[in-house]
């Protein structure tokens, strides 16, 4: 089945828009009871496919499975990518493109604007059925709740707010957080024209689609604010009779978002400075770093390694990238925090990679496959299979863009 739903794409409402070039196969149900989709993209045309031809070219495939796969290896809630393969048709864009077709694993392709397809058309009884089902599936403890409503919209604000943590953690930029690519398992879905921060820019954007910085790095978790409000007021109807209730008990629900993103966010970055038990006075150690690396045009990546080797007493490292007395002052203050150097390197190591998948190493990669030579994306795939594992042998992919490789508009292949 091809599914329906509806979206806000870069603030603009469409009320259909729906799996234009998918189809979902079944359910898999596993040992463990964990209840997984299996989906087909790129197969051909839907009901949804607006005079498109449903198919999907080869490089947009294996860019879905290179990026899928390294976060799912990042310990990142993703989609996984199952199997890839180049169908032998030619697919036409801006040019002819081999075609392909990815396998996708999910715990479901429900997304916001599911909810927001439904009501668009005023059906309060597909909601309702939609609600439980979905409660059925990702927050079966709240299936009894007194507002069901309610409790989805709770579930998904604490999985969405843990999971933009998780991007921030490691400089990942979706590109294109429409409502219809969020979902409300609190998986990261749709890989389009994402991308990772080379050198540490809050107002980094990547997507040739993103004109206005909408979904720059830095906007994330505000995005995601309003996605969600934009769920709540779908659902407004199912909350309570009261209007002027149910709103309120919805904006009560989407406003613990900032908070309980905050504390999600200070937990990855904690973790990633090597400190313990964090709090809210941390927050001000963690900034002043991300400033000092935003300041001095540093490495997102190789900044958080060199401070991990920081913490047993390694400090040329870091200081080659970043230098200077506003670090020895920063180090300073942090030296002071972490306590035992053993037991915040330890931390530090398990939250800061060694390898992410360089946007330039990810497009040399597709580019050859395009041209039917597999080998650099097996290399890649091989090479982020254990990103947290220092291995001098897999030191070229550890660094950043020479002049002239950097990845500056990233497209998403629609």
């Amino acid at each position: 089945i091809a599914q329906a739903y509806a979206g806000h794409q870069f603030g603009g409402f469409v009320p259909q828009l729906g799996d234009g070039r998918a189809v979902l196969l079944g359910e898999i149900l596993a040992p463990d009871g964990a209840r997984f989709d299996v989906q087909l993209k790129g197969s051909g045309p839907t009901p949804f496919s607006r005079r498109g031809d449903g198919r999907a070219a080869i490089g947009p495939v294996l860019r879905e499975v290179i990026l899928s796969e390294a976060m799912a290896a990042l310990g990142v809630p993703t989609t996984r990518a199952l199997a890839a393969l180049a169908t032998g048709e030619a697919v036409l864009r801006d040019q002819i493109l081999p075609g392909g077709v990815l396998t996708r694993i999910a715990s479901s392709h429900i997304r916001v604007g599911t909810f927001e397809y439904f009501a668009a058309r005023g059906d309060t009884e597909a909601l309702s059925l939609l609600v439980r089902h979905a409660l059925d599936r990702h927050d079966p403890d709240a299936a009894d709740a007194e507002r069901p409503a309610l409790a989805l919209i709770e579930g998904v604000v604490s999985r969405q707010a843990d999971l933009v943590a998780r991007w921030m953690g490691i400089g990942f930029i979706h590109g294109v957080m429409n409502t219809d690519n969020t979902a409300i398992s609190g998986e990261t879905i749709d890989y389009g024209p994402c991308a990772f921060l080379d050198e540490y820019d809050p107002a980094k954007v990547f997507s040739s689609i993103d004109r206005e910085g909408r979904y720059a790095y830095a906007n994330q978790p505000r995005i995601l604010l309003w996605n969600l409000a934009r769920m709540a007021e779908a659902l407004i109807p199912l909350i309570d009779l009261d209007e002027e209730r149910a709103v309120t008990l919805a904006s009560d629900a989407v406003n613990a978002f900032p908070d309980r993103f905050r504390s999600a966010w200070r937990l990855v970055f904690a973790a990633k400075l090597g400190l313990d038990a964090p709090d809210e006075t941390d927050d001000d150690l963690i900034m002043a770093f991300l400033t000092l690396l935003a300041d001095s045009k540093t490495d997102f990546t190789l900044a958080f390694r060199a401070l991990t080797e920081a913490s047993s007493g390694s400090e040329a490292p870091l200081q080659a990238l970043v230098g200077g007395e506003r670090l020895e002052n920063w180090l300073a203050v942090w030296r002071q925090r972490i306590g035992t150097p053993q037991q915040a390197q330890a931390r530090m190591a398990a939250a800061n990679p060694v390898r992410i998948p360089r946007n330039h190493q990810v497009e040399r990669a597709l580019k050859a496959a395009e041209a039917f030579d597999i080998a650099p994306f097996e290399a890649l795939m091989a090479a982020l299979a254990e990103p947290f594992r220092p291995d001098p042998a897999l030191a070229a992919y550890e660094t950043p863009p020479a002049p002239g490789e950097a990845v500056t508009r990233t497209f998403c292949g629609t």
